[in-house]
């Protein structure tokens, strides 16, 4: 019986090693952009300074509860913005374009910064116009508690150039 709690041991033993070495490759380096690897030293008393600080990864807020409520606020201040763009009743089946966009906000509801996690590629011209649409009703309602964060949401835009978002949809036809 000692024989497999022994094999069983070297097998934890072995993945943890394996989990920790792979740590290693997650550690920023200067050879990613093109550089020796080497870390950057200074003069005693003088502060490194760090060129990188354009985040590689952008940081959406996990889809909660409570951020799946403010995108309904949100979007609710939209479309009281923008009455006449909405979309009435039920969308077509083959909606134009289907835009997700990611919406930053700081702890005031000032819109921060708008990008896009899917554009399409045949209607190039609708991402810059919900980015304006987006723009332009800033600040949206204070998101209290909430704070700062960025939300997803899907915008639904007809040929027409009226649209829906998502959260606030009443669907699409069958036909």
């Amino acid at each position: 019986m000692a024989a497999p709690t022994r094999i069983a041991g070297r097998i934890a033993l072995a993945a943890t090693a394996l989990a920790l070495s792979a740590c290693s490759l997650l550690k920023p380096t200067d050879k990613a952009e093109g550089g020796t690897g080497a870390t950057a030293t200074a003069p005693a008393g003088e502060a490194v300074a760090d060129d990188r600080n354009v985040p590689t990864v952008r940081l959406i807020t996990a889809q909660t509860p409570a951020v799946r409520t403010y995108r309904k606020i949100g979007a609710r201040h939209i479309y009281n913005k923008y009455a006449s763009r909405i979309y009435k009743g039920k969308i077509p089946p083959l909606v134009y374009a289907v835009v997700v966009v990611e919406t930053e906000i700081d702890a005031t509801g000032k819109v921060v910064n708008v990008t896009f996690s899917r554009t399409p590629s045949h209607a190039p011209e609708v991402p810059p116009m919900i980015a304006e649409l987006i723009k332009a009703t800033s600040p949206l309602p204070n998101p209290g508690k909430l704070g700062g964060h960025t939300y997803v949401d899907t915008w639904l835009w007809d040929k027409s150039g009226k649209f829906q978002i998502d959260s606030l949809t009443l669907g699409q036809r069958s036909r």
